[in-house]
């Protein structure tokens, strides 16, 4: 890996539209994906009993099918927003979206659902590329990683109420549904979109769409110490919080026998993650990203031994494990915000195809991990903490090497312009 100077400065440009917009739009975008996988969770049972899926861990396939879309086809939507722009590949994303929404609906086949939700997850992983690039077009630094955290804050209450929306929806009609209603929430987010924000890419970094220049920028992403390393750790967390995505509707099902309390114990268990962001976004310009993030990473490690140790012990019951796995996502949301922030820190020119290329290693190969964790679901939680566990230390490893062993640092204001 080649070192490229670090910027940890508080730089910023400014949003085209006013700042708690802009914030807001950006969340909207973002949290389309959270919708499209989390308001799933109460209708698994009801959608493999519709379509003949017989085995309870292969209903974890309609998650993971949409995650997997949604890594690759980020090395796609990367070039083409550092050719047409942000809002062009956002606009056409966004409408392919709806339509592969409403192929779910109507899926009469397993297959054919998997299918819809290869396609919906790839169409919305536009939504991450070009949202990201919209933002590192605007801000850079500790500027963009506060950005980044109010944002995220907003986009973690999706997944706090997706499953009470799915659950919601499901009261009124069945699991088709609930692919309708995104549709309609997805087309309400692009009209948004489209009225209101311009475009954010300067003439003057439109790259073209050529084989030699899209592997040089590819190289660029993967051989920058910095980039690389924090989408390493990136993607060793993104695998654990997948992990617990397919796991989650069986372990209430079937280690603590409460399925009903689904939406209750999910929102109980990941509102912390809009706590750290909301945290992050309040203290960030001032500590710095890596203090906070590395602090944050070894807080999830020793949550995780801490929850292995009570299971072991046999003192696992819902609440401890509401209380463990509130902390452990706490820990992961302060730690994943920064982390993307810094991957990007010295990608601003080559924004869409770097966001694009760390968005397809850390989805997809989360994506993987997250599947053999949720396939190693046993009756026990046991597989999902040594999951967090793993990853926690994978990650530890990765920004030690990145860092060279100086962890626990504020990086010092560069003059490196953005």
């Amino acid at each position: 890996m080649t070192s490229a100077p670090t910027t940890d400065s508080p730089t910023m440009r400014g949003a085209p539209i006013g700042f708690v917009e802009f914030v807001a739009l950006v969340a909207s975008l973002m949290s389309l994906t959270a919708l499209g996988i989390d308001s799933m969770l109460p209708a698994l049972p009801a959608i493999g009993e519709t379509l003949g899926v017989a085995s309870d861990n292969a209903r974890q396939y309609i998650v993971t099918a949409f995650v997997i879309g949604f890594g690759v086809a980020q090395l796609v939507h990367g070039p083409l927003a550092d050719r047409f722009g942000r809002r062009t590949v956002l606009l056409w994303s966004l409408a392919a979206y709806v339509v592969a929404n409403l192929a779910c609906a109507i899926a009469g086949s397993f297959t054919l659902l998997l299918v819809a939700r290869v396609l919906g997850g790839a169409m919305i992983a536009a939504a991450r590329v070009a949202t990201i690039a919209l933002v590192r077009d605007c801000y850079h630094g500790r500027a963009m990683a506060r950005v980044m955290s109010i944002a995220f804050m907003v986009f973690m209450i999706v997944p706090i109420l997706a499953p009470s929306f799915g659950w919601l929806v499901l009261q009124f009609g069945d699991w088709r549904l609930i692919f309708a209603t995104i549709a309609v929430l997805t087309t309400g987010v692009l009209l948004w979109f489209y009225i209101r924000m311009p475009e954010t890419l300067a003439p003057e970094n439109v790259l073209p769409i050529t084989p030699s220049r899209i592997l040089a920028d590819w190289r660029m992403t993967l051989v920058d110490r910095q980039s690389l390393g924090y989408m390493l750790a990136s993607t060793a967390l993104m695998g654990a919080l997948y992990g617990y995505l397919n796991s989650i509707q069986q372990i209430m099902a079937d280690v603590f026998a409460q399925a009903a309390l689904l939406p209750v114990i999910f929102a109980a268990s990941s509102v912390t993650m809009a706590v750290a962001n909301l945290l992050n976004s309040r203290i960030v310009m001032r500590l710095g990203t890596r203090l906070i993030s590395h602090g944050a990473l070894t807080g999830l490690i020793l949550v995780s031994l801490l929850h292995l140790a009570a299971i072991l012990l046999g003192w696992e019951t819902l609440v401890s494990f509401t209380v463990f796995q509130a902390l452990t996502l706490g820990c992961f949301g302060l730690a994943t915000s920064n982390f993307s922030a810094m991957a990007m820190e010295n990608m601003g020119r080559i924004a869409g195809t770097a966001s694009s290329v760390q968005g397809f290693v850390s989805v997809t190969a989360g994506a993987v991990a997250g599947a053999l964790i949720g396939q190693a679901f046993d009756g026990t939680t046991i597989p999902l903490v040594v999951g967090f566990l793993l990853a926690g230390l994978v990650a530890l490893v990765a920004v030690a090497v990145t860092e060279r062993g100086r962890l626990f640092r504020p990086a010092q204001p560069s003059s490196r312009p953005a």
